[in-house]
Protein backbone atom coordinates (compact mmCIF):
# COMPACT_ATOMS: atom_id res chain seq x y z
CA UNK A 1 0.00 0.00 0.00
CA UNK A 2 1.37 3.66 -0.94
CA UNK A 3 -0.06 7.31 0.05
CA UNK A 4 0.39 10.03 -2.21
CA UNK A 5 3.74 11.10 -1.95
CA UNK A 6 3.22 14.26 -4.88
CA UNK A 7 1.07 17.60 -4.69
CA UNK A 8 -0.77 17.71 -7.87
CA UNK A 9 -0.03 20.73 -9.89
CA UNK A 10 -2.22 24.04 -8.49
CA UNK A 11 -5.39 24.23 -10.58
CA UNK A 12 -6.65 27.47 -12.56
CA UNK A 13 -8.02 29.55 -10.16
CA UNK A 14 -11.87 28.89 -9.80
CA UNK A 15 -14.79 31.37 -9.38
CA UNK A 16 -15.03 32.28 -5.60
CA UNK A 17 -19.13 31.84 -5.69
CA UNK A 18 -18.18 28.12 -7.13
CA UNK A 19 -15.60 27.52 -4.19
CA UNK A 20 -17.54 24.94 -1.60
CA UNK A 21 -16.44 26.61 1.58
CA UNK A 22 -17.85 29.74 0.31
CA UNK A 23 -21.29 28.70 -1.01
CA UNK A 24 -21.17 27.37 2.83
CA UNK A 25 -20.30 30.34 4.62
CA UNK A 26 -22.68 32.54 2.81
CA UNK A 27 -25.39 29.82 3.28
CA UNK A 28 -24.73 30.21 7.29
CA UNK A 29 -25.13 33.55 6.53
CA UNK A 30 -28.40 33.81 4.89
CA UNK A 31 -29.69 30.96 6.99
CA UNK A 32 -29.28 33.03 10.68
CA UNK A 33 -30.61 36.17 8.73
CA UNK A 34 -34.00 34.29 7.93
CA UNK A 35 -34.07 32.66 11.46
CA UNK A 36 -33.52 35.84 13.14
CA UNK A 37 -35.99 37.49 10.98
CA UNK A 38 -38.46 35.30 9.57
CA UNK A 39 -38.75 32.56 12.96
CA UNK A 40 -42.26 30.79 11.60
CA UNK A 41 -40.46 30.27 7.87
CA UNK A 42 -37.75 29.01 9.13
CA UNK A 43 -38.92 26.40 11.38
CA UNK A 44 -41.04 24.94 9.12
CA UNK A 45 -40.93 21.36 9.12
CA UNK A 46 -39.30 21.74 5.34
CA UNK A 47 -36.69 24.08 5.99
CA UNK A 48 -35.59 21.73 8.91
CA UNK A 49 -35.89 19.04 6.81
CA UNK A 50 -32.88 20.73 4.49
CA UNK A 51 -30.05 20.56 7.50
CA UNK A 52 -31.26 16.99 8.71
CA UNK A 53 -31.65 15.39 4.74
CA UNK A 54 -27.80 16.54 4.19
CA UNK A 55 -26.79 14.59 7.83
CA UNK A 56 -28.77 11.45 6.60
CA UNK A 57 -26.79 11.48 2.94
CA UNK A 58 -23.50 11.96 5.19
CA UNK A 59 -23.99 9.67 7.41
CA UNK A 60 -25.64 6.85 4.18
CA UNK A 61 -21.84 6.57 3.38
CA UNK A 62 -20.08 6.60 6.00
CA UNK A 63 -20.26 2.93 7.39
CA UNK A 64 -18.84 1.62 3.82
CA UNK A 65 -16.32 4.54 3.91
CA UNK A 66 -14.85 3.56 7.43
CA UNK A 67 -15.32 -0.82 6.31
CA UNK A 68 -13.50 -0.45 3.02
CA UNK A 69 -10.57 2.26 3.96
CA UNK A 70 -9.89 0.16 7.64
CA UNK A 71 -10.28 -3.49 6.09
CA UNK A 72 -8.22 -2.05 2.68
CA UNK A 73 -5.72 -0.76 4.83
CA UNK A 74 -5.07 -3.53 7.45
CA UNK A 75 -4.87 -6.02 4.27
CA UNK A 76 -2.13 -4.12 2.67
CA UNK A 77 0.25 -4.05 6.05
CA UNK A 78 0.81 -7.80 6.40
CA UNK A 79 2.20 -6.60 9.67
CA UNK A 80 -0.45 -7.35 12.30
CA UNK A 81 1.52 -6.19 14.85
CA UNK A 82 1.33 -2.91 13.03
CA UNK A 83 -2.33 -2.91 13.72
CA UNK A 84 -2.01 -3.23 16.96
CA UNK A 85 0.83 -0.69 18.02
CA UNK A 86 -1.03 2.00 15.84
CA UNK A 87 -4.12 1.27 17.92
CA UNK A 88 -2.50 1.74 21.31
CA UNK A 89 -0.34 4.92 20.16
CA UNK A 90 -3.56 6.51 19.08
CA UNK A 91 -5.20 5.39 22.37
CA UNK A 92 -2.34 6.85 24.36
CA UNK A 93 -2.75 10.26 22.16
CA UNK A 94 -6.71 10.48 22.86
CA UNK A 95 -6.21 10.03 26.94
CA UNK A 96 -3.42 12.31 27.39
CA UNK A 97 -5.52 15.24 24.60
CA UNK A 98 -8.04 14.24 26.89
CA UNK A 99 -6.92 14.82 29.92
CA UNK A 100 -5.66 18.32 28.87
CA UNK A 101 -9.15 19.24 27.64
CA UNK A 102 -10.62 18.15 30.76
CA UNK A 103 -8.45 19.95 32.85
CA UNK A 104 -8.67 23.38 30.62
CA UNK A 105 -12.54 23.56 30.89
CA UNK A 106 -12.05 22.93 35.13
CA UNK A 107 -9.36 25.99 35.20
CA UNK A 108 -11.90 28.38 33.31
CA UNK A 109 -14.46 27.33 35.10
CA UNK A 110 -12.75 28.43 38.14
CA UNK A 111 -10.97 31.45 37.09
CA UNK A 112 -14.32 32.60 35.61
CA UNK A 113 -17.00 32.17 37.66
CA UNK A 114 -20.18 33.19 34.75
CA UNK A 115 -22.58 31.16 36.81
CA UNK A 116 -22.19 32.48 40.17
CA UNK A 117 -25.21 34.40 40.97
CA UNK A 118 -27.78 33.88 38.96
CA UNK A 119 -29.62 31.93 41.33
CA UNK A 120 -31.88 30.76 37.58
CA UNK A 121 -34.55 28.20 38.60
CA UNK A 122 -34.03 25.01 36.46
CA UNK A 123 -36.70 23.03 35.05
CA UNK A 124 -36.89 18.87 35.67
CA UNK A 125 -39.08 18.33 32.79
CA UNK A 126 -37.33 19.55 29.89
CA UNK A 127 -34.77 17.71 30.63
CA UNK A 128 -36.10 14.52 31.91
CA UNK A 129 -35.12 11.98 28.93
CA UNK A 130 -31.44 12.91 29.21
CA UNK A 131 -31.14 12.15 32.43
CA UNK A 132 -32.97 8.65 31.62
CA UNK A 133 -30.57 7.69 29.05
CA UNK A 134 -27.69 8.80 30.94
CA UNK A 135 -29.20 6.27 34.34
CA UNK A 136 -29.37 4.03 31.55
CA UNK A 137 -25.88 3.70 30.01
CA UNK A 138 -23.27 1.70 31.85
CA UNK A 139 -19.78 0.78 31.03
CA UNK A 140 -20.15 -2.85 30.50
CA UNK A 141 -23.13 -2.12 27.50
CA UNK A 142 -20.96 0.26 26.36
CA UNK A 143 -18.34 -2.53 25.58
CA UNK A 144 -21.17 -4.62 24.97
CA UNK A 145 -22.44 -2.54 22.10
CA UNK A 146 -19.16 -2.40 20.34
CA UNK A 147 -20.29 -6.00 19.19
CA UNK A 148 -23.12 -5.85 16.72
CA UNK A 149 -25.91 -8.62 17.06
CA UNK A 150 -25.17 -8.84 12.99
CA UNK A 151 -23.20 -7.65 10.79
CA UNK A 152 -25.66 -6.40 8.32
CA UNK A 153 -27.14 -4.48 11.48
CA UNK A 154 -24.22 -2.71 12.54
CA UNK A 155 -23.92 -1.38 8.80
CA UNK A 156 -27.61 -0.97 8.62
CA UNK A 157 -27.67 1.58 12.43
CA UNK A 158 -24.04 3.03 10.42
CA UNK A 159 -22.37 1.77 14.23
CA UNK A 160 -18.79 3.67 13.70
CA UNK A 161 -17.82 1.44 16.38
CA UNK A 162 -19.68 -1.70 15.66
CA UNK A 163 -18.30 -1.10 11.85
CA UNK A 164 -15.13 -0.89 12.86
CA UNK A 165 -14.56 -3.80 14.80
CA UNK A 166 -16.08 -5.82 12.12
CA UNK A 167 -13.38 -4.11 9.37
CA UNK A 168 -10.56 -4.61 11.67
CA UNK A 169 -11.26 -8.71 11.90
CA UNK A 170 -11.85 -8.31 8.20
CA UNK A 171 -8.69 -7.04 7.23
CA UNK A 172 -7.01 -9.22 9.11
CA UNK A 173 -8.60 -12.37 7.31
CA UNK A 174 -7.58 -10.67 4.11
CA UNK A 175 -4.20 -10.38 5.49
CA UNK A 176 -3.93 -13.51 6.39
CA UNK A 177 -4.95 -14.86 2.71
CA UNK A 178 -2.32 -13.35 1.27
CA UNK A 179 -1.91 -13.45 -2.95
CA UNK A 180 -5.61 -14.99 -2.69
CA UNK A 181 -7.19 -12.05 -1.13
CA UNK A 182 -5.50 -9.57 -3.83
CA UNK A 183 -8.38 -9.63 -6.38
CA UNK A 184 -10.77 -8.75 -2.83
CA UNK A 185 -8.61 -6.46 -1.45
CA UNK A 186 -8.60 -4.45 -4.84
CA UNK A 187 -12.32 -4.82 -5.12
CA UNK A 188 -12.44 -3.06 -1.75
CA UNK A 189 -10.61 -0.59 -3.43
CA UNK A 190 -12.32 0.23 -6.16
CA UNK A 191 -15.93 0.47 -4.07
CA UNK A 192 -14.02 2.78 -1.59
CA UNK A 193 -13.71 5.24 -4.46
CA UNK A 194 -16.81 5.02 -5.82
CA UNK A 195 -18.10 6.10 -2.28
CA UNK A 196 -15.89 8.81 -2.01
CA UNK A 197 -17.33 9.59 -5.73
CA UNK A 198 -20.77 9.50 -4.21
CA UNK A 199 -19.39 11.81 -1.60
CA UNK A 200 -18.42 14.37 -4.11
CA UNK A 201 -21.87 14.21 -5.44
CA UNK A 202 -23.63 15.08 -2.14
CA UNK A 203 -21.03 17.52 -0.96
CA UNK A 204 -22.75 19.86 -3.76
CA UNK A 205 -25.61 20.32 -1.16
CA UNK A 206 -23.84 21.16 1.78
CA UNK A 207 -24.77 24.75 1.16
CA UNK A 208 -28.61 23.77 1.09
CA UNK A 209 -28.15 21.63 4.27
CA UNK A 210 -26.43 24.80 6.06
CA UNK A 211 -28.69 27.13 5.17
CA UNK A 212 -31.42 24.77 6.41
CA UNK A 213 -29.51 23.82 9.74
CA UNK A 214 -28.62 27.49 10.89
CA UNK A 215 -32.17 28.79 9.86
CA UNK A 216 -34.28 26.27 11.94
CA UNK A 217 -31.85 26.52 15.09
CA UNK A 218 -31.53 30.64 15.23
CA UNK A 219 -35.44 30.38 14.17
CA UNK A 220 -36.68 28.27 17.26
CA UNK A 221 -34.33 29.03 20.07
CA UNK A 222 -33.52 32.90 18.52
CA UNK A 223 -31.33 35.28 20.29
CA UNK A 224 -33.80 35.45 23.45
CA UNK A 225 -32.85 31.87 24.42
CA UNK A 226 -29.16 33.25 24.88
CA UNK A 227 -30.28 35.65 27.69
CA UNK A 228 -28.43 35.39 30.48
CA UNK A 229 -26.10 32.48 29.62
CA UNK A 230 -24.21 34.09 26.48
CA UNK A 231 -21.12 34.42 29.25
CA UNK A 232 -21.81 30.52 29.43
CA UNK A 233 -21.23 30.38 25.36
CA UNK A 234 -18.70 32.99 25.30
CA UNK A 235 -16.72 30.87 27.86
CA UNK A 236 -17.24 27.96 26.00
CA UNK A 237 -15.99 28.99 22.71
CA UNK A 238 -12.89 31.32 24.11
CA UNK A 239 -11.79 27.85 26.14
CA UNK A 240 -12.63 25.94 22.92
CA UNK A 241 -10.08 28.06 20.71
CA UNK A 242 -7.67 28.37 23.91
CA UNK A 243 -7.19 24.45 23.72
CA UNK A 244 -7.28 24.43 19.84
CA UNK A 245 -4.05 27.20 19.50
CA UNK A 246 -2.35 26.43 22.60
CA UNK A 247 -3.28 22.20 23.07
CA UNK A 248 -3.67 21.58 19.57
CA UNK A 249 -0.94 24.30 18.29
CA UNK A 250 1.95 22.76 20.33
CA UNK A 251 1.05 19.11 18.96
CA UNK A 252 1.35 20.52 15.83
CA UNK A 253 4.43 22.41 16.50
CA UNK A 254 6.11 19.30 17.63
CA UNK A 255 5.13 17.21 14.29
CA UNK A 256 6.47 20.23 11.84
CA UNK A 257 3.81 22.67 11.17
CA UNK A 258 1.48 25.38 11.79
CA UNK A 259 -2.08 24.70 13.29
CA UNK A 260 -3.14 28.01 11.48
CA UNK A 261 -2.41 26.74 7.70
CA UNK A 262 -4.26 23.27 9.57
CA UNK A 263 -7.36 24.34 10.09
CA UNK A 264 -7.65 26.64 6.49
CA UNK A 265 -6.65 23.16 4.95
CA UNK A 266 -10.20 21.68 6.65
CA UNK A 267 -12.00 24.85 6.27
CA UNK A 268 -14.22 23.44 3.92
CA UNK A 269 -14.72 20.76 6.23
CA UNK A 270 -14.89 23.31 9.63
CA UNK A 271 -17.60 24.92 7.96
CA UNK A 272 -19.96 22.06 7.01
CA UNK A 273 -19.75 21.11 10.52
CA UNK A 274 -20.28 24.49 11.91
CA UNK A 275 -23.76 24.63 9.93
CA UNK A 276 -25.11 21.27 10.58
CA UNK A 277 -23.45 21.16 14.37
CA UNK A 278 -22.45 17.22 13.62
CA UNK A 279 -19.02 16.18 13.15
CA UNK A 280 -19.82 13.29 11.25
CA UNK A 281 -21.20 15.27 8.60
CA UNK A 282 -17.83 15.66 7.61
CA UNK A 283 -16.06 12.43 8.28
CA UNK A 284 -15.59 11.03 4.87
CA UNK A 285 -14.30 14.34 3.16
CA UNK A 286 -11.61 14.55 6.44
CA UNK A 287 -10.23 11.22 5.82
CA UNK A 288 -9.85 11.66 2.06
CA UNK A 289 -7.95 14.59 3.04
CA UNK A 290 -5.55 13.67 5.38
CA UNK A 291 -4.72 10.76 3.42
CA UNK A 292 -3.81 13.85 0.78
CA UNK A 293 -2.01 15.35 3.38
CA UNK A 294 0.58 12.62 3.93
CA UNK A 295 -0.85 10.55 6.29
CA UNK A 296 -0.77 6.56 6.37
CA UNK A 297 -4.39 5.25 4.68
CA UNK A 298 -4.09 2.70 7.78
CA UNK A 299 -3.53 5.53 10.49
CA UNK A 300 -6.36 7.38 8.97
CA UNK A 301 -8.99 4.31 8.92
CA UNK A 302 -8.17 3.21 12.48
CA UNK A 303 -7.59 6.60 14.31
CA UNK A 304 -10.18 8.75 12.71
CA UNK A 305 -13.09 6.65 13.22
CA UNK A 306 -11.91 5.59 16.35
CA UNK A 307 -11.48 9.13 17.89
CA UNK A 308 -15.09 9.68 17.37
CA UNK A 309 -16.00 7.78 20.43
CA UNK A 310 -12.40 8.19 22.27
CA UNK A 311 -11.35 11.69 21.23
CA UNK A 312 -13.95 14.00 21.91
CA UNK A 313 -11.61 16.82 22.74
CA UNK A 314 -14.86 19.47 22.69
CA UNK A 315 -16.97 17.67 24.63
CA UNK A 316 -14.95 16.79 27.12
CA UNK A 317 -14.36 20.47 27.46
CA UNK A 318 -17.98 21.21 27.57
CA UNK A 319 -18.95 19.10 30.20
CA UNK A 320 -16.03 20.56 33.11
CA UNK A 321 -17.31 24.02 32.20
CA UNK A 322 -21.23 23.31 31.92
CA UNK A 323 -20.99 21.62 35.48
CA UNK A 324 -19.16 23.59 37.32
CA UNK A 325 -21.24 26.46 35.38
CA UNK A 326 -24.40 24.58 36.62
CA UNK A 327 -22.61 23.91 40.29
CA UNK A 328 -21.85 27.97 40.76
CA UNK A 329 -25.82 28.78 39.32
CA UNK A 330 -27.64 26.13 41.91
CA UNK A 331 -24.96 27.93 44.61
CA UNK A 332 -23.70 24.08 45.36
CA UNK A 333 -19.40 24.56 45.99
CA UNK A 334 -17.66 22.02 44.42
CA UNK A 335 -14.85 20.29 46.47
CA UNK A 336 -11.00 19.19 45.42
CA UNK A 337 -12.21 15.88 45.05
CA UNK A 338 -15.51 16.45 43.72
CA UNK A 339 -13.79 18.21 40.77
CA UNK A 340 -11.40 15.54 40.82
CA UNK A 341 -14.17 13.47 40.26
CA UNK A 342 -15.51 14.93 37.11
CA UNK A 343 -11.84 14.62 35.25
CA UNK A 344 -12.41 10.96 35.83
CA UNK A 345 -16.05 10.55 35.61
CA UNK A 346 -15.90 12.73 32.32
CA UNK A 347 -13.12 10.57 30.69
CA UNK A 348 -15.59 7.73 30.87
CA UNK A 349 -18.69 8.89 30.10
CA UNK A 350 -17.17 11.06 27.08
CA UNK A 351 -16.48 7.83 25.86
CA UNK A 352 -19.08 6.50 22.70
CA UNK A 353 -20.80 10.07 22.69
CA UNK A 354 -20.95 10.32 18.80
CA UNK A 355 -20.54 13.98 16.97
CA UNK A 356 -24.20 14.01 16.58
CA UNK A 357 -26.20 17.04 18.48
CA UNK A 358 -27.40 16.02 21.87
CA UNK A 359 -24.64 13.61 22.59
CA UNK A 360 -22.69 15.83 24.60
CA UNK A 361 -25.96 16.44 26.47
CA UNK A 362 -26.28 13.38 27.47
CA UNK A 363 -22.65 12.41 28.76
CA UNK A 364 -23.46 15.60 30.89
CA UNK A 365 -26.30 14.02 32.26
CA UNK A 366 -24.14 11.02 33.04
CA UNK A 367 -20.86 12.86 34.83
CA UNK A 368 -23.63 15.29 36.73
CA UNK A 369 -25.66 12.19 37.87
CA UNK A 370 -22.18 10.44 39.41
CA UNK A 371 -20.67 13.84 40.98
CA UNK A 372 -23.63 15.18 42.58
CA UNK A 373 -27.11 14.18 42.48
CA UNK A 374 -27.95 17.46 43.07
CA UNK A 375 -27.24 18.86 40.25
CA UNK A 376 -28.89 17.05 37.41
CA UNK A 377 -31.79 19.16 37.86
CA UNK A 378 -29.59 21.86 36.96
CA UNK A 379 -28.56 20.82 33.37
CA UNK A 380 -31.94 22.35 32.66
CA UNK A 381 -30.50 25.72 32.66
CA UNK A 382 -27.91 24.90 29.62
CA UNK A 383 -30.28 23.23 28.04
CA UNK A 384 -31.74 26.02 25.73
CA UNK A 385 -28.34 27.16 24.73
CA UNK A 386 -26.58 23.30 24.28
CA UNK A 387 -27.37 23.45 20.35
CA UNK A 388 -25.60 26.95 20.21
CA UNK A 389 -22.35 25.34 21.75
CA UNK A 390 -23.07 21.64 20.12
CA UNK A 391 -21.63 23.49 17.30
CA UNK A 392 -18.26 24.41 18.85
CA UNK A 393 -18.15 21.05 20.33
CA UNK A 394 -18.15 19.45 16.47
CA UNK A 395 -15.55 21.59 15.52
CA UNK A 396 -12.91 21.44 18.54
CA UNK A 397 -13.77 17.49 17.97
CA UNK A 398 -13.18 17.54 14.22
CA UNK A 399 -9.94 19.29 14.80
CA UNK A 400 -8.78 17.18 17.44
CA UNK A 401 -9.29 14.10 15.01
CA UNK A 402 -7.60 15.54 12.38
CA UNK A 403 -4.02 16.40 14.59
CA UNK A 404 -4.53 13.62 15.89
CA UNK A 405 -4.58 11.49 12.62
CA UNK A 406 -0.90 13.57 11.65
CA UNK A 407 0.34 13.17 15.10
CA UNK A 408 -0.02 9.33 15.03
CA UNK A 409 1.44 8.97 11.57
CA UNK A 410 4.00 11.24 12.66
CA UNK A 411 4.90 9.11 14.86
CA UNK A 412 4.67 5.93 13.45
CA UNK A 413 7.00 6.89 10.65
CA UNK A 414 4.60 7.40 7.82
CA UNK A 415 3.97 10.90 7.73
CA UNK A 416 5.12 12.23 4.14
CA UNK A 417 6.44 15.54 5.79
CA UNK A 418 7.13 17.25 2.20
CA UNK A 419 3.98 16.45 0.95
CA UNK A 420 2.09 18.20 4.51
CA UNK A 421 4.27 20.78 4.07
CA UNK A 422 3.33 21.26 -0.10
CA UNK A 423 -0.21 20.92 1.29
CA UNK A 424 -0.58 23.35 3.81
CA UNK A 425 1.10 25.80 1.77
CA UNK A 426 -1.18 25.41 -1.05
CA UNK A 427 -4.65 24.51 0.83
CA UNK A 428 -7.44 23.54 -2.10
CA UNK A 429 -10.80 21.96 -2.08
CA UNK A 430 -10.22 17.83 -2.06
CA UNK A 431 -10.55 16.48 -5.19
CA UNK A 432 -12.87 13.14 -4.52
CA UNK A 433 -11.84 11.47 -7.93
CA UNK A 434 -8.46 10.76 -6.76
Amino acid sequence: MTTMATVAPARASQTWYKILYVQVLIAIVVGALVGWLWPAVATNDWVKALGDGFIKLIKMVIAPIIFCTVASGIAHIQDAKKVGRVGVKALVYFEIASSFALLLGLIMGNLIQIGRGLALKPDTAAVANYVKQAEASKSVDFILNIIPDTVVGAFARGDVLQVLLFAILFGFSLMALGERGERLRGMIDDVANAVFGVIGIIMKAAPIGAFGAMAFTIGKFGPAALGNLIGLIALFYVTAALFVVVVLGVIARIVGFSIFKFIVYIKDELLIVLGTSSSESALPQLMEKLERLGCSKPVVGLVVPTGYSFNLDGTNIYMTLATLFIAQALGVDLTFGQQLTILLVAMLTSKGASGVTGAGFITLAATLSVVNPALVPGMAIVFSIDKFMSEVRALTNITGNGIAAVFVSWWEGELEHATLLARLDRPTTVDTGR
